[in-house]
């Protein structure tokens, strides 16, 4: 598969990261690596727009919401900077506005965390106005929503009362579910 990755991704592989989630930037790097980018990482908003201003890539992947800002930034600067380039943004708080605002801003796909890295090499490579390919191992219903919780209940600062309050479930029925093992 990393073969087929090179030959489509072209001559110019440089692919940008933003992401304020240090792990998952750091891991998603490493896996873009492997598949024949070259890679360059920022965690906030400044850093990207700083990236994509002196050295535009030919493809990114951007968190939405980043601690400094909103990551449509980066892609309008992206677009100003380098028309070519196929951006893929990525967010826990998947909404239809949200989707439709960054299609607008120029972004070439739109994917919810967590995603697989083989989901977002197929969506920076597929071409305009071609769907990518169905995942080969999508996730569970049941582990999208425990993927859902875990998120929310970190956000809340391991917080069950809030936690349940926001997700607007029982506080009892939320602390069972953390209590057990995460779904496949």
């Amino acid at each position: 598969m990393v073969d087929q990755a090179l030959l489509e991704i072209g001559s110019d592989n440089s692919l940008l990261l933003v992401d304020d989630d240090e792990v998952f930037l750091k891991r998603l790097a490493k896996a873009m690596e492997k598949r024949g980018f070259a890679v360059e990482t920022a965690e906030s908003v400044a850093a990207g727009r700083a990236i994509a201003t002196a050295r535009p890539p030919a493809y990114a992947v951007v968190d939405l919401r980043l601690d400094d800002g909103n990551g449509l930034d980066v892609v309008e600067v992206l677009q100003d900077k380098r028309e070519d380039c196929r951006v893929v943004i990525l967010t826990g708080y998947g909404a239809i506005a949200t989707a439709v605002a960054a299609v607008k801003a120029g972004a070439t796909d739109y994917l919810a965390k967590p995603a697989d890295a083989q989901d977002i090499v197929n969506a920076l490579l597929s071409e305009r106005g071609e769907l990518p390919p169905p995942p080969e191992n999508p996730m569970s219903a049941d582990r999208v929503r425990w993927e859902h919780i875990q998120r929310i209940y970190e956000l809340c600062d391991r917080n069950v009362s809030e936690t349940a309050r926001r997700l607007n479930m029982h506080r009892r029925t939320l602390q069972r579910i953390l209590a057990k093992r995460s779904p496949r």
